[in-house]
């Protein structure tokens, strides 16, 4: 790998980086479980994904990547739903208990 391609390569990610902090920093908390459960429905293709570059076989380097990759993807959409579930509930009326 070439040196300018390197340096391209990381300009791009750290402007990856940049840009996705300035987005997700703007957006309103009431967007948030619609955004969030879009990003784990693209996590869920993410984890069929690495379920099928894990069960190829072709060698033990690409079968210990796809089940990492399935374990990080796991994470990602479990964690996703918990947050989920977790604004949802903060917008629902507690009920008063009577005294």
């Amino acid at each position: 790998m070439t040196l300018e391609l390197l340096a391209m390569l990381l300009m791009i990610f750290v402007l990856a980086i940049f840009l996705g902090v300035e987005l997700i920093s703007k957006v309103p908390s009431i967007l948030h479980t619609p955004l969030m459960s879009g990003s784990n429905a693209i996590s869920g293709i993410t984890v069929v994904g690495a379920l099928v570059a894990s069960g190829e076989g072709h060698n033990m380097l690409s079968t210990l990547l796809g089940t990492a990759a399935v374990a990080f993807a796991m994470i990602n959409v479990v964690g996703g739903y918990l947050v989920t579930n977790r604004m949802l509930a903060m917008f629902k009326k507690h009920e008063e208990k009577p005294q």
